[in-house]
């Protein structure tokens, strides 16, 4: 393949599609761009996203997708093979709106309360090129909806081997990516989610969440 994946090494979103590209054993260009120093939001990285965020692919012809779901939209439909968003139409919708359901419950509510209590974005409490003040409320509000959504995800996983049924995709994903962002900013997993741990320990235990 021959398009650029721009990625950061320490973040939660980029690992989504490092993930999804390892299951579909795919070696594109990879550039790290280091978002401590600042860099997304340099004339050179704003070229190819403006938006200054990770994770990007560029494609052959230059054009440029951003956004973790859209990648791994992209990729399903570029190389088909393992299927990662389901084998049916029904199977492919419920699959991606899981995924974008557990993006908006659980990555974006750790992803408030992180930001909004980080002395790293102290203007900066919305991911992007513009400029948002720190709300105090939002730390609780944030962990609240995170735990809130553990607790559904449990549920789910009490009927089902995997997130969206019986084969690993990229609901997984996305849930894995989740909850381990949790654990990052000490938003536990209760002992009682037995469910929910053995489904973790099983995503953990695949080669693409090791990287």
């Amino acid at each position: 393949m021959q398009e650029i994946f721009y990625d950061c090494a320490t973040a939660p979103s980029p690992k989504r599609v490092r993930m999804f590209l390892a299951e579909k054993d795919l070696q594109p260009e990879v550039r790290q761009v280091d978002l401590g120093s600042g860099e997304h939001f340099g004339d050179a990285f704003r070229a190819v996203n403006p938006m200054s965020m990770v994770p990007v692919l560029q494609l052959p012809d230059g054009r440029a997708i951003a956004e973790a779901n859209a990648i791994c939209w992209y990729l399903e439909e570029t190389y088909p093979n393992p299927p990662l968003l389901g084998a049916t139409p029904a199977e492919r919708a419920l699959t991606f709106s899981l995924s974008q359901q557990i993006e908006f419950y659980l990555i974006g509510a750790v992803a408030e309360s992180f930001r909004n209590f980080s002395k790293a974005f102290p203007d900066r409490a919305m991911p992007g090129p513009f400029k948002a003040e720190q709300v105090p409320a939002l730390v609780e509000r944030g962990r609240s909806r995170a735990e809130q959504y553990i607790a559904y995800l449990n549920q789910i996983l009490t009927t089902r081997k995997f997130v969206a049924g019986n084969s690993f995709s990229m609901a997984d994903i996305t849930a894995y990516i989740g909850v381990s962002f949790a654990g990052r900013i000490k938003i536990p997993v209760r002992e009682d989610f037995t469910a929910l741990h053995d489904w973790f320990e099983r995503v953990d235990d695949r080669p693409s969440a090791q990287l």
